[in-house]
C-alpha cells in the first residue's frame, strides 16, 4: 500500500492557532508531534507499506517537507498544488503518480486524530482486502452521538469480507435524523479515508468525471521537479473542476465498501473537538502552556507566549498566541470563520500568517514595527543560506547574537560574529548564510519607506523561489 496524505484546510476552523498560511496539520495540537507527522508515525506497524505521497499546496511546501524529514520519511512525491481545486483531483494526481495501476492506496487527510493504532490498522488491514478485490472502500466510523457536523454513510446489507456494501452517502443531518441514524445502527460518520487499486479509481473517476481526469492529466505532465517537489502546471491545474472525492466518484460508483472503525476517531474541527481529545485536569480543564485557572472548569486554554489566568469561567475556549487572543463560549465555537471573514475583508496579516513566519532556511518572527522600521528576531538553520536579494525601499542592519553569519554585500564577502553587526543599503545587492553547526541568531532592524516582503528583487534561490 502507498500511504496518501491529503494536506489541505485553511486555517480558520482552529484561528488563532492554525492561520492560512499554518493550518492544523502543521501544528502539534494533541502530542509533540504536528498532526501531519502523526498520521504517518501511527502506520508504524503496518506491513508492506510503501513510501508516501503527500499532497499540498505549493505554500506549504517547505513545511510539509521539514516535518516529513524531521520523522525520518521519505516521501516518494510530494505534489504541490497551486490552487486548491478540493480532494477528488489531489487524490487523482496521487493515482497517477503510482508506480503501478494495482497499488493500493490509502487515502488520509493529515489533520485527524486516532487514539487506538490497534484497531486502526486491524481496519486498515481489512480494507487492503476489500482494496484487492477492485472495491472502493471508505472507513465508516463507528457513531456514538448524534452528530450534525459530519456527513454520513449508510451500510448496505449485503456483507463483503469484514465490510459492507455502501447504500448511500448523507449529507450532513439535522439532530432528529442523526439521533435516527444513530438508532438504526446502519450509519456511520464519513471519515474521508478510503483504500483503493489506483488504477480502479482512475478508472472510475474517468467514468464520472474524464474532464478532471484530463485535466489533471495534463497538469501532471507538464510539472516540473524542483527539489523533492512535483511543481503542477498552474495554467492547466486551474481549470480543474473542484469536487470532493465523495461528491466525484464515491456517491456514484457501484463499487463503494465500508470499513466500520471504532478507533477512537476525531477530525479535530473545532476548538471543542480538540477539548474533547486533550487530557483534562479534576476540573474538566484542557491546559496548555502557562495557564493558571481559578474556579474554572470544562474550559479549554492555551497560552503560546504569555501567562493566561483565567477566574470563575465554565465552558470557554480561550486561546492567546503572539498576535492575537480568542475567547469564545464551547458550544459557539465553529463561529470562529466569521471572525476569520472579517479579518480578510479588512485585510489584516493575522487572517493568513503568524507573528512567527517559517521559511525554507528557517524563521523569522516579527517582534516590533512602527511606521518606517521592522524589528525582526531571525534564526537560520545550520548550513542555510538566503536568496541572493536587494530591497528597493529598505535598508537592514544585522546585529548577531549567537552564531556564524557569512554575509555577501555587494560582491564582497564578510565574517560577522557574535555580537557584531553589519549594516545593507537600500538597493545594494546581498546573501546570508549560516556557516555553522547551530543556528544563526540575529536581530535584524529595518528602516525605510515601504517594509513590506514583497520588497524583493532576488538573483539566485536554493529554493527555487525566484
Amino acid at each position: 500500500m502507498i500511504p496518501v496524505i491529503l494536506s489541505g484546510g485553511s486555517g480558520t476552523r482552529l484561528w488563532p492557532l492554525s492561520r492560512g498560511q499554518y493550518p492544523k496539520q502543521f501544528l502539534p495540537l494533541v502530542s509533540g508531534k504536528t498532526m501531519i507527522q502523526e498520521t504517518l508515525l501511527r502506520l508504524s506497524g503496518v506491513a508492506g507499506l510503501q513510501p508516501p505521497i503527500a499532497v499540498c499546496n505549493e505554500d506549504h511546501r517547505f513545511m510539509m517537507a521539514e516535518q516529513l524529514w524531521e520523522i525520518g520519511s521519505k516521501p516518494a512525491a510530494i505534489i504541490l498544488e497551486p490552487v486548491g481545486k478540493n480532494t477528488a483531483p489531489a487524490v487523482a494526481m496521487a493515482a497517477l503518480s503510482a508506480a503501478s495501476a494495482d497499488d493500493v492506496l490509502l487515502i488520509l487527510p493529515a489533520d485527524h486524530v486516532i487514539a487506538d493504532t490497534s484497531s486502526f490498522h486491524l481496519a486498515i488491514a481489512k480494507a487492503e482486502q476489500l482494496a484487492k478485490q477492485d472495491l472502493l472502500v471508505t472507513f465508516g466510523i463507528v457513531a456514538n452521538a448524534p452528530e450534525t457536523g459530519y456527513g454520513y454513510i449508510k451500510a448496505g446489507a449485503e456483507q463483503i469480507g469484514e465490510g459492507f456494501k455502501v447504500a448511500a452517502f448523507v449529507e450532513k443531518p439535522d439532530v432528529e435524523t442523526a439521533q435516527s441514524y444513530l438508532d438504526s445502527g446502519d450509519y456511520f460518520w464519513n471519515s474521508g479515508m478510503f483504500a483503493f487499486k489506483a488504477g480502479v479509481f482512475l478508472a472510475e473517476l474517468e467514468k464520472f468525471n474524464p474532464q478532471m481526469l484530463q485535466v489533471c492529466r495534463e497538469a501532471l505532465a507538464a510539472a516540473k521537479t524542483d527539489l523533492d517537489f512535483t511543481r503542477l502546471d498552474k495554467q492547466i491545474f486551474s481549470t480543474c473542476p473542484a469536487d470532493s472525492i465523495d461528491y466525484a466518484v464515491m456517491e456514484k460508483t457501484d463499487k463503494a465498501a465500508v470499513i466500520p472503525l471504532n478507533a477512537g476517531w476525531n477530525d479535530v474541527g473545532s476548538w471543542s473537538a480538540l477539548w474533547d481529545v486533550t487530557g483534562k485536569d479534576q476540573a474538566g480543564n484542557a491546559i496548555k502552556g502557562d495557564v493558571l485557572t481559578i474556579d474554572t472548569s470544562n474550559s479549554y486554554v492555551h497560552s503560546s507566549s504569555k501567562l493566561v489566568a483565567v477566574i470563575g469561567v465554565q465552558d470557554l475556549v480561550v486561546v492567546e498566541t503572539d498576535d492575537a487572543v480568542m475567547v469564545a463560549s464551547k458550544d459557539r465555537v465553529q463561529d470562529v470563520k466569521a471572525i476569520v471573514d472579517q479579518l480578510k475583508a479588512l485585510k489584516r496579516d493575522e487572517a493568513h500568517v503568524h507573528r512567527k513566519v517559517y521559511r525554507p532556511w528557517g524563521h523569522y518572527d516579527l517582534v516590533d514595527t512602527g511606521d518606517r522600521h521592522h524589528t525582526k528576531r531571525i534564526v537560520v538553520k545550520p548550513g542555510a543560506k538566503l536568496s541572493v536579494q536587494k530591497h528597493h525601499h529598505r535598508a537592514e542592519h544585522w546585529v548577531v547574537v549567537k552564531g556564524t553569519a557569512w554575509v555577501t554585500k555587494d560582491g564582497q564577502e564578510v565574517l560577522v560574529t557574535e555580537n557584531e553587526s553589519i549594516y545593507i543599503p537600500v538597493g545594494v545587492v546581498h546573501s546570508l548564510e549560516n556557516p555553522g553547526v547551530i543556528p544563526l541568531e540575529m536581530v535584524e532592524v529595518q528602516s525605510g519607506s515601504y517594509l513590506g516582503e514583497d520588497d524583493i528583487v532576488r538573483y539566485q534561490d536554493n529554493y527555487g523561489r525566484i
